[in-house]
C-alpha cells in the first residue's frame, strides 16, 4: 500500500499553481470564444473597456494577460493594487490597463479616475469579473454610466471536451501520456475550472514520481479525495 497521503497534501497545499498566460498555451472552444475574439479585435474595440466575465477558473484572467502582453498594458489585480490606493502613478501617459477582478474594487471613486485617466490618454482598459456587471454595478453614478458604454462578454465553465484538451496537453508537457481511463475518472469528478486541471495534473505528476509508479485511478481518486478534504477543512 502506497504511503504518498503527507506527501500530497503538502502539494495540493502549495496550490494553486500559475498559469501559462501565452497565446500558444490558451485553448479555444466554444466556452470561450466570443471573449477571445474580442481580446483579439483590438484596438478596433467600439468602446474604451472591454469586461470579460465568467466564474472562477473559465480562463478570463489568462485572456487578460494575452492582451497585456499585446498591448504593453499595465496589470492590476484588484486585491493586491487597489489595497495600495497608487495604479493611477503607474499608468504611464496613453497606456492601457488590465484589472483583473475588477468587481472586487470597492473604492469607486479611484475606479472611476483610472477610467478616465485611461479614456483621456487614448488607451483601453479590459476588465475581468466573477459575474456580470448589473450583479456588480458600482453606485457611484458617473462609474455606473462608464461602464455600461463597456463591450462586455461571458467565458463559460470549461466544457468536457475542452478540459480533457487542457489535461492531455499539460500532461504531454511533462512527457506523460495519459491513461484513457484516468481522464475518464477525473473528467467524470473533477472541478470544473482551468486552476483544478493545472493543480490535479501537478499533484498527480509529483505524486507518480514520488511512487515510481504510473499515473492509475487509484492514485487519481486519492488525489481528489486529498483535494476535497483539504477543500472542506
Amino acid at each position: 500500500m502506497m504511503r504518498l497521503e503527507p506527501h500530497l497534501r503538502q502539494l495540493l497545499l502549495d496550490l494553486p499553481i500559475v498559469e501559462g498566460a501565452t497565446f500558444e498555451d490558451f485553448l479555444r472552444d466554444a466556452s470561450n470564444a466570443a471573449a477571445l475574439d474580442a481580446v483579439l479585435a483590438w484596438p478596433d474595440w467600439p468602446s474604451t473597456a472591454l469586461i470579460v466575465d465568467g466564474p472562477s477558473g473559465c480562463g478570463k484572467s489568462h485572456l487578460g494577460r494575452i492582451w497585456a502582453q499585446r498591448t504593453d498594458a499595465l496589470w492590476l489585480p484588484a486585491a493586491a493594487v487597489f489595497a495600495q490606493a497608487q495604479p493611477i502613478e503607474r499608468l504611464a501617459p496613453g497606456a492601457s490597463c488590465v484589472i483583473d477582478d475588477v468587481d472586487l474594487v470597492e473604492d469607486d471613486v479611484l475606479l472611476l479616475q483610472l477610467y478616465n485617466t485611461i479614456r483621456e490618454g487614448g488607451g483601453h482598459l479590459l476588465a475581468t469579473a466573477s459575474a456580470p456587471l448589473g450583479a456588480w454595478l458600482p453606485r457611484l453614478p458617473d462609474l455606473a454610466s462608464r461602464l455600461r458604454t463597456a463591450w462586455t462578454v461571458h467565458v463559460s465553465a470549461p466544457r468536457d471536451e475542452l478540459l480533457a484538451a487542457v489535461l492531455v496537453k499539460q500532461f504531454r508537457d511533462r512527457q506523460i501520456d495519459l491513461p484513457a481511463d484516468v481522464l475518464a475518472y477525473l473528467l467524470a469528478r473533477m472541478e470544473r475550472s482551468f486552476a483544478a486541471a493545472r493543480a490535479i495534473v501537478r499533484a498527480l505528476d509529483h505524486a507518480s514520481l514520488h511512487a515510481k509508479r504510473p499515473i492509475t485511478v487509484p492514485l487519481a481518486r486519492r488525489v481528489l479525495e486529498l483535494s476535497e478534504t483539504d477543500a472542506e477543512a
